[in-house]
């Protein structure tokens, strides 16, 4: 939802909320690095566009039937603060993230969390520092994007209050994905987050910014195939099993723009993050 300092949150919490209550709510941020153009002596973690360094042995991930997928990032682990993010991020290699993005059709082919057949048209890839890799030019028919380095900074941050996380805490009765009767849901409370900072951005690890629903919530259906009910509890606890991997916003600097101005998000489960198994991430999009 937004992202700042927890002095900033805690400032805001305690003028909107029980003191009680504000303290529940900020138990419930998370650290996040968010990246940023950088610029003069910053060091970058991440790069938008330009085109992958592959292992020899890789191939190019494709979307059977659809064709090449486009290269989106790369992630430095190194150069990430890894020490200070609550997901196990491996403090080492490369993870790479490509996803369909509709230059070889004109965009008839969606990439949809809601369907299966589509999953195959994002990926991530994690190229371990033990294996040896170069840079790949990319596939006839694919343009890549421009390169646009990033840095990162950790910051908290904070989800809605129509999260799983939040609603557990504070009404776990209410309906799922929908305001409930408590200050954190208030108008006021809501309006001052969002004033804290407005824009989705890029972002490893922390809560996602979410353009629509909670994008946990998205996931948790395609996993569930869409057959439960969001009035009982089986896709709430299955959305908790969920944590951000990476969000990729549209960026001008980039020639990326997500539908209008929305944002690319991959999640995976903590224990396929222990186990490195980043082929098992789930990827969504969401627009405004």
């Amino acid at each position: 939802m937004t992202h700042g300092s927890r002095d900033a949150f805690r400032s805001l919490a305690l003028r909107h909320l029980p003191p009680d209550d504000a303290e529940k709510w900020l138990g419930l941020l998370r650290p996040g690095a968010r990246l940023e153009v950088a610029t003069g002596a910053d060091v970058p973690a991440v790069r938008l566009g330009g085109l992958p360094a592959l292992p020899a042995a890789s191939p190019w991930p494709e979307w059977e039937g659809h064709g090449p997928l486009s290269f989106i990032a790369s992630v430095d682990c190194a150069r990430l603060p890894t020490a200070a993010l609550d997901i196990g991020l491996p403090e080492s290699g490369t993870l790479l993230f490509f996803y369909f993005d509709g230059q070889l059709d004109d965009g008839e082919a969606l990439v949809l969390a809601e369907d299966r057949e589509s999953w195959a048209g994002a990926r991530v890839l994690y190229v371990a520092p033990t294996q040896e890799a170069a840079e790949r030019e990319a596939p006839a028919g694919l343009k890549p994007y421009p390169m646009v380095p990033l840095t990162a900074r950790v910051a908290a941050t904070a989800t809605e209050p129509w999260h799983p996380s939040v609603r557990a805490a504070f009404a776990p009765h209410a309906p799922l994905g929908n305001r409930y009767g408590h200050p954190v849901c208030s108008q006021e409370f809501l309006d001052a987050l969002w004033e804290l900072d407005d824009e989705a951005g890029h972002q490893i690890g922390g809560h996602a910014y979410s353009i629509q629903n909670p994008v946990e919530i998205e996931i948790a259906e395609a996993v569930l195939d869409g057959e439960v009910s969001w009035e009982g509890p089986r896709l709430a606890e299955e959305a908790g099993n969920w944590v951000l991997l990476a969000q990729f916003g549209s960026e001008d600097a980039a020639d990326m723009m997500w539908g209008d101005a929305g944002v690319l998000y991959w999640l995976i489960r903590p224990e396929d993050l222990a186990e490195r198994r980043f082929e098992r991430a789930m990827f969504t999009w969401q627009c405004s």
